[in-house]
């Protein structure tokens, strides 16, 4: 049985998570309107694994016995200054669900709620890669600025990304 503290951090976070998708995919409109097709793919594809983080959350919680409660999601952003820009939101949001995962650890710990520590693991490594993912891709789109063949390039590179959920549970 959680804690009422660690069931109500459990479910805004998996509120986070579907909210995140819903941003990610406000992000890929803005590359779709702007006629890069393979970072709105990216991003779409992003959104896809932010709901699959959700759902993560949402199973862990039926798993452990308590309910899942489901709030409205808040209209995100859909303006941007430039492609750079949203990457940069980007990673700045990865950086809050970073926090938003560190804050869950320190509560399941706290607890002694090991099962739930075990679980939040495995967001504790995907959060490294998340953050190094945005980072690497703002360091490319400064490289290669937004204009010319090399950001077109990227773009056809983005653009072959995909989300396995099956593969995701193995790592």
């Amino acid at each position: 049985m959680l804690s009422e503290k660690l069931l109500k951090a459990l479910n805004d976070q998996m509120n986070f998570e579907f909210s995140s998708a819903h941003y990610y995919l406000a992000m890929a409109a803005y590359c779709d309107e702007q006629d890069f097709e393979g970072f709105a793919h990216f991003f779409w594809v992003q959104a896809e694994e932010e709901r699959f983080h959700a759902e993560k959350f949402y199973n862990f919680i039926n798993e452990k016995g308590e309910r899942a409660v489901i709030d409205a999601i808040p209209k995100p952003q859909n303006d941007f200054d430039s492609l750079k820009d949203v990457f940069e939101t980007a990673l700045e949001h990865e950086q809050e669900v970073t926090k938003r995962i560190y804050n869950l650890m320190d509560i399941a710990n706290e607890e002694s709620e090991y099962s739930t520590v075990n679980f939040l693991d495995w967001f504790v490594t995907e959060q490294v890669e998340e953050e190094d993912t945005m980072e690497g891709l703002i360091k490319k789109i400064e490289r290669l600025g937004e204009k010319g063949q090399g950001i077109f390039m990227l773009d056809k590179e983005l653009a072959q990304r995909t989300f396995d959920p099956a593969a995701e549970e193995e790592e």
